[in-house]
């Protein structure tokens, strides 16, 4: 197959965009860098599509953001109870604050979000070429992110999420196309993600590695099926432009192999859990050795327990604007937590406020719209038990450190 040489002069358009021309096994590889956000970025995937032709058109999304993107209505196929008896209510909600910072942006624009990804997509069909989504689920790769640093970075990951949904200080145009010389999960996270090795290797180089891996991986089944290519249109996030330039020139290792070994999550350190099953041991020592001394003494003791964890667990629940019989479940179930450690605490009381508060048509309908602004998050019923998740863990978890101060003092 021949296809025409693109022509010499490049238009302003597209001279104003990272581009890199790749040569790896016969086949020309067109990164085009652009911007989640870009008008700018929108116009050169069209134009670039118009003037040079390829086999193949690669995008950076995966099966799930693909599905979301041609697909606005599949958050009604969410099924909170099955997430929260999972443990995925936070994980879903850092999705839904990763979205609400792309979608505040493009609002801000009036371009919708992954704009340029639905242009190569439709340029691709309407020129009857096949999409290859090439990212690495969003999911692992918090996940893998999360548990790749320490508790104080993980503290900073939670500051960027909270920070992107809290801030409303409108954007430049020209600072959105500085996104070009990022990622949007990087940018999201600001300095933080470039300060932080394992965090920068998380976002950033190992979705380099995993999307250069796909596309040498389409290329071959491409030329086992008899439908060899010979020019593949990349549309990437920028910051991931020099990498996977990189990564096609010098990659050697089995395609298959390094996406399985790129999307396994780590083992989560222990320390956390020996740490917490520590606290909950000095604080049941103390209250054992307190009832030694007295029964009085004793029965204070687990009073105090029994207050500050349902307290602080009922509180979280309160606050994130959840039912009052969400709250009870919450204070409740807090005091048990160390005899069901693998069972959080929010799960408890985000499951009788999705039972309380069924959600409606409506909510998922307006899910979208309604995280962009953090008020929103209270207003809307699925983001609201979301928060009571999240929430209640973490007013156990102060009631835990404040239960245990107390105990130990009053020992002492």
């Amino acid at each position: 197959m021949q296809h025409p040489q693109p022509e010499h002069e490049a238009s302003e358009t597209l001279a104003a965009q990272p581009i890199a021309r790749v040569h790896r096994d016969g086949i020309e590889y067109v990164l085009l860098g652009t911007a989640h956000v870009s008008r700018a970025s929108v116009e050169a995937v069209r134009e670039i599509l118009e003037r040079e032709s390829f086999d193949a058109v690669a995008v950076e999304l995966c099966e799930p953001r693909y599905k979301s993107m041609r697909d606005p209505e599949s958050f009604r196929n969410l099924d909170l109870f099955q997430i929260i008896r999972q443990g995925k209510a936070g994980l879903v909600a850092a999705n839904l604050a990763l979205s609400a910072f792309q979608r505040r942006l493009a609002e801000q624009f009036g371009i919708e979000p992954g704009a340029e990804m639905k242009a190569a997509i439709d340029g691709a069909e309407a020129r009857e070429l096949p999409v290859w989504l090439i990212d690495r689920e969003v999911g692992i790769t918090l996940k893998r992110a999360i548990r790749s640093v320490g508790f104080v970075d993980r503290l900073g990951i939670m500051g960027g999420l909270a920070a992107s949904l809290i801030s409303r200080e409108d954007v430049e145009e020209s600072e959105i196309e500085k996104l070009k010389e990022g990622d949007m999960l990087g940018s999201m996270f600001n300095e933080f993600a470039r300060e932080s090795p394992p965090l920068f290797e998380a976002l950033i180089s190992e979705r380099d590695r995993y999307m250069t891996a796909r596309l040498r991986e389409e290329s071959e089944q491409a030329s086992n099926a008899g439908k060899p290519v010979q020019r593949v249109l990349a549309v990437i996030g920028a910051g991931h432009l020099a990498g996977i330039e990189k990564a096609i020139e010098s990659q050697v290792d089995a395609p298959g192999p390094m996406q399985k070994t790129l999307s396994e999550l780590p083992p989560g350190s222990p320390w956390p859990k020996r740490i917490g099953f520590a606290i909950f041991a000095i604080i049941a020592v103390a209250i054992a050795s307190l009832f030694y001394r007295g029964a009085e003494f004793g029965t204070d003791a687990l009073w105090v327990w029994i207050l500050c964890t349902g307290i602080g667990a009922a509180i979280g629940t309160f606050a994130a604007g959840g039912h009052p019989l969400s709250a009870l479940a919450g204070f409740i179930v807090a005091p048990l937590k160390p005899f069901r450690p693998g069972v959080p605490v929010g799960a408890a009381s985000a499951g009788v406020e999705v039972w309380i508060h069924r959600p409606r048509v409506a909510d998922f309908d307006s899910l979208r719209d309604d995280v962009i602004h953090w008020t929103g998050w209270w207003k809307n019923r699925i983001s609201r038990t979301l928060l009571v998740f999240v929430f209640t863990n973490l007013g156990m978890m102060f009631g835990t450190w404040i239960a245990g101060f107390r105990i130990i003092k009053s020992l002492l």
